[in-house]
């Protein structure tokens, strides 16, 4: 049996998407399983066992000439089934030419119409895994798995116990303020090494915020861990504190603690942290404006970011 997911979004996409690999190796261990992704995600899936090949759309740069060159190259697998978790036209029509001998999608997609099985969205209330679920309960069972990723082998660092910080998101109404992590790092417990996580293009405001804390064990790791990595190193953590972000489903897919802050969205979207040990931490008094969005802002839209500055500290502390 062969079989095709396509989940091109962002990387927490992504990582919430595993959960349908080890399902269908669970109940089809034979099977060949292909996932296809956008460029820069594909290191996501490095190490993974169930994993017969990944299939990369580079967006960036050939669109479309990408998205054509992939066509050809599904179609030439003839698979048994196409899962497709995105629910945007251009997957959609990739999934209904794929020549599968069945096709499944979500409703939303503007091309389900021509998909052989279409599922029903549910946006308010499951998890984001369990939705997924759906797209192949109807010829597996209702079990949801957790995510997973396989970091393998990699070196951690002599320090313990230590505690990691993801302190950005795509979205500025999606990330604890700049100030707040700075007064969450000075008032950390002094034993405690603190490394602060980001991607390259995170670097300025990971050092800009190890600089206002004038801590000597703060260390920035920003731009010098791969993905991989970073989720290998949270999972040996006291503590992770992320954003409603990628490092959240980082912690999620290695089983890492996790205290995730979610400012302007709500865990009700279905993005919460599935870690065995995970809080959430939010604002306590309700607010008419939030959430105000699925996937954040770049500016707060009512100019005040209660959302975020109401957050105290001691409610991150509590969590340790």
């Amino acid at each position: 049996m062969k079989i095709l997911v396509i989940q091109t979004a962002f990387i927490g996409d992504v990582i919430l998407a595993t959960s349908l690999l080890e399902k269908i190796h669970h109940d089809f261990p034979e099977a060949e399983i292909d996932f296809l992704v956008r460029r820069g995600n594909e290191s996501l899936l490095e190490n993974h066992p169930y994993l017969h090949e990944t299939l990369v759309w580079d967006k960036k740069s050939g669109k479309y000439a990408s998205l054509w060159k992939l066509l050809k190259i599904i179609r030439s697998r003839k698979y048994q089934y196409v899962i497709n978790i995105q629910r945007f036209g251009a997957t959609g029509l990739l999934t209904a030419l794929s020549g599968a001998e069945t096709t499944v999608g979500f409703d939303k997609n503007p091309f389900s119409i021509f998909f052989s099985k279409k599922i029903r969205h549910r946006f308010d209330g499951p998890h984001e895994v369990e939705r997924n679920t759906d797209l192949i309960s109807w010829f597996t069972n209702a079990q949801v798995f957790p995510p997973r990723l396989y970091p393998g082998e990699v070196p951690l660092p002599a320090q313990r116990p230590y505690v990691c910080l993801a302190p950005s998101s795509v979205w500025f109404t999606k990330q604890y303020p700049e100030e707040k992590w700075v007064e969450l790092i000075q008032q950390l417990p002094s034993h405690l090494h603190i490394y602060l996580l980001g991607g390259p293009g995170d670097r300025e405001l990971v050092e800009r915020i190890q600089g206002k804390a004038n801590r000597s064990e703060v260390e920035s790791l920003a731009g010098k861990l791969s993905l991989l990595e970073s989720a290998a190193l949270m999972k040996g953590a006291v503590m992770n504190y992320v954003n409603d972000s990628g490092p959240m489903h980082l912690c999620s897919a290695v089983n890492a603690p996790t205290t995730a802050i979610f400012c302007s969205t709500v865990p009700t979207f279905g993005f919460g942290p599935l870690s065995d040990q995970s809080r959430i931490v939010e604002v306590q008094e309700p607010l008419a404006c939030r959430p105000c969005g699925i996937h954040g802002y770049k500016k707060c839209p009512e100019g005040h970011f209660k959302c975020g500055k109401d957050i105290r500290t001691e409610q991150l502390l509590g969590v340790l």
